[in-house]
């Protein structure tokens, strides 16, 4: 079987060097594609008017704007997120009732409880400690505020999300097998794993359901994604311009198969998730 390039270990590094310059670069096809979940995310998470609410990997701010907005000048949405340069381009973008937050979910001082609820929009699967991290968001909202986010399932449930890799692994260097527990995009796969971690860190009324958003992309933009972004962009990273050119054809390859009119119909696998403190 070929084996699909790793992901990044060291999140941090990855989201402040080459990862976050990558959707620094690439944001307003970020927010495109990811602005059907961020609805669904938004809406199922707003507490009312006036309302505190913490984002968490918050990214370049898009969730955060959005949920600003709901909230009205009289409420906060406070984004937080460990990649200077997406908190940078968040910053530029503030409006009243958004501010953004360098720092890591994991162990930053929220204060004495008084957020209203939590969200994320694929942000909450990369701590280095789940539960430590689960608890000190929890530490952060009142109780019984909610906390809502979303993240991806399994691989088989987003196959556009390896086909990229599994077209550009038979010319990159063997890499170890992923550990499937290991921070990363599908680190929730098993909802019963995240159900154990937010059990364990103090939630109650947890709810996992599934949630599959339609999200098509033109094929240009999946290329480009799928090069810059990712465990293919940070494997090419040491490679010369010939393996490049090999790997970036056999994906454009592999992805114009799955293209319909020039567009490549992707479908969002994720688990709908909620919980209360």
């Amino acid at each position: 079987m070929t084996q699909v390039p790793a992901p990044p270990t060291d999140q941090a590094a990855y989201w402040n060097q080459a990862g976050g310059q990558a959707w620094v670069d690439l944001q307003n096809l970020m927010d495109r594609l990811n602005r059907p979940i961020e609805e669904v995310l938004v809406a199922r998470a707003f507490p009312g008017a006036g309302k505190r609410v913490i984002d968490i990997g918050c990214g370049a701010g898009a969730t955060t704007l959005g949920m600003a907005k709901r909230l009205g000048p009289e409420g906060l949405c406070l984004g937080v997120d460990i990649s200077g340069p997406l908190i940078e381009i968040a910053k530029a973008q503030a409006i009243a009732g958004a501010q953004f937050v360098e720092a890591d979910a994991q162990t930053y001082d929220f204060g004495a409880p008084g957020f209203d609820a939590a969200m994320s929009r694929f942000g909450v699967m990369f701590f280095s400690d789940f539960d430590a991290a689960f608890a000190n968001i929890r530490a952060g909202l009142k109780p019984g505020a909610e906390l809502v986010f979303a993240c991806w399932r399994k691989p088989a449930d987003n196959p556009m999300a390896v086909i990229a890799s599994r077209a550009a692994a038979p010319f990159l260097p063997p890499t170890p097998p992923t550990d499937p527990l290991a921070p990363g995009r599908f680190a929730f796969a098993d909802p019963d794993r995240v159900h154990g971690i937010l059990q364990r860190s103090g939630w109650a009324q947890i709810n996992i359901d599934r949630l599959d958003t339609p999200t098509p992309v033109a094929l240009p933009d999946l290329v480009t994604l799928s090069l810059r972004m990712g465990p293919v962009a940070a494997a090419l990273r040491d490679q010369d311009e010939a393996v490049r050119g090999k790997v970036r054809e056999a994906v454009e390859t592999a992805l114009a198969a799955e293209a319909v009119n020039g567009v490549v119909p992707m479908v969002a696998g994720c688990w709908l998730v909620t919980a209360r403190a």
